[in-house]
């Protein structure tokens, strides 16, 4: 696979020159949730179909020439399960998509047997996903070379995939109700869960085992997680797991001795 990895604003910069007139261009984003507490986007892979590349978000300088990309319904833009990369977009730039095809959704309507992208990938390419890097860290710098070219296998085949459900869609007569849906998500934003600590805690494994007196003390180590996986920049199960806020909650410590005794605390997590 011959991917471009665009991590300068110069490279970024020619990259654009390039696609500027492509009708079609595939896209697709990587966080790093598992890593990370807040949601952010690291890694944008993009395609046409006539080249491949991986975008460094944090290092080409002003994004904008994508929110424009993103906006500009003279070109179609491909995704697989578009949601949250779409969430994403408009949380940390405040880009919104117009004319999008979504493989996730088309694949629905044709009523295939598998509806992720590794299936369709199987079905149509004979691709193999390799699943190592479901969960990397792609906040981490630098990126192997294996990351690279796993991240841009989401985008490689897309506009070929397109092509193919598209007249599949046609030739059953469900294109039109499919543009209609891709229409309806053009509207996709990123909503913020409403905050409801209390429900947050009691939906812990084993929290409605608890009395009030265990309940209040979990309530409370639960908040003092969040916060700190916040300011951390941490998924909160890295900070603490569930299992240890229950166990410090029904059973709680007064000394440093103790709480370094409970199994899952290490030394860094009692300072």
């Amino acid at each position: 696979m011959n991917i471009r990895v665009v991590d300068r604003p110069e490279s970024f910069g020619a990259l654009l020159a390039e696609i500027a007139s492509a009708p079609l261009v595939a896209l697709d984003t990587e966080a790093a949730s598992f890593h990370r507490y807040h949601d952010r986007i690291y890694l944008i892979q993009l395609s046409t179909p006539t080249l491949t590349a991986v975008i460094d978000p944090l290092t080409v300088g002003d994004l904008a020439p994508i929110g424009a990309l993103l906006a500009d319904a003279a070109v179609e833009k491909v995704f697989h399960d578009a949601d949250y990369d779409l969430r994403l977009f408009d949380k940390e730039f405040g880009f919104h998509a117009k004319r999008l095809f979504d493989t996730r959704i088309a694949a629905q309507f044709l009523n295939e047997p598998g509806i992720g992208l590794g299936a369709l990938l199987e079905k149509y390419f004979a691709v193999t996903v390799d699943k190592r890097f479901q969960r990397a860290d792609w906040s981490a710098r630098p990126l192997s070379a294996a990351m690279l070219e796993y991240a841009a296998g989401d985008t490689v085949n897309l506009c070929e995939l397109q092509s193919i459900l598209r007249t599949q869609l046609s030739n059953a007569g469900r294109l039109g109700w499919v543009l209609e849906e891709f229409e309806r998500i053009e509207g996709t934003r990123w909503t913020a869960a409403a905050a409801d600590p209390t429900a947050d805690f009691l939906r812990l494994k084993g929290a409605r085992l608890l009395d009030r007196r265990a309940l209040s003390v979990l309530g409370e180590l639960h908040r003092w997680r969040s916060e700190t996986a916040s300011a951390l920049d941490r998924a909160e199960f890295r900070v603490m797991g569930n299992d240890v806020l229950l166990a410090l909650a029904e059973h709680p410590v007064t000394t440093l001795g103790g709480l370094e005794a409970v199994k899952g605390i290490g030394r860094d997590l009692v300072e």
